[in-house]
């Protein structure tokens, strides 16, 4: 019994212990300006800076900064820099809450949704950009049910296959021959 406790045990450590990094997606770690931001004179770009690099390529990643009024005001093509996605942002108009919608992609493949939002306590003199052709929906939140890659699922139901299979293989290997 306690050779196959061990085996399940092995079983086990070998299937979840090295699953963390190869399930990671790009993480959000800081932007500029950061989230919450109140700034008296909006930037003339907008940084996202990722835990690992993203994917470069047209049409990969999308970056839109909505304002109060609901009016888009980036200008131009987002650029890849490493872990950072840098987009240039035309001069605010009216003050108040301005979020910086995204969507870029992982160098694993897969899509990264997020938002981040700042305030612009003084009104600028700039006027808005005509909506980009991406955008579906201002701050560029993904909606959930969305397929973004391969589900979970299926990779847990394998792993709980492959430990019964070898548990019936210890078990069986493991009895004495009469």
């Amino acid at each position: 019994m306690r050779r196959v406790l061990a085996i399940a045990a092995l079983a086990l450590v070998a299937l979840f212990g090295g699953a963390g990094t190869a399930l990671a997606h790009n993480v959000l770690v800081s932007s500029d300006p950061p989230e919450g931001a109140q700034l008296a004179v909006g930037p003339s770009e907008v940084r996202l800076t990722f835990d690992q690099p993203v994917r470069a390529g047209e049409g990969y990643n999308t970056v839109t900064v909505v304002g109060p009024d609901g009016m888009y005001w980036t200008d131009g093509q987002v650029r890849v820099e490493g872990t950072s996605v840098i987009a240039p942002v035309r001069q605010l108009g009216p003050a108040g809450t301005y979020t910086i919608g995204y969507r870029i992609l992982s160098n694993d493949g897969h899509p990264v949704p997020g938002k981040v939002t700042f305030t612009l306590t003084a009104p600028g003199g700039g006027t808005p950009a005509p909506p980009p052709q991406h955008a579906d929906h201002p701050d560029q939140q993904a909606n959930p049910a969305e397929p973004g890659g391969m589900p979970v699922w299926p990779w847990i139901a394998g792993a709980v296959v492959l430990v019964v299979l070898g548990l019936v293989l210890a078990l069986r290997l493991g009895k004495p021959r009469s």
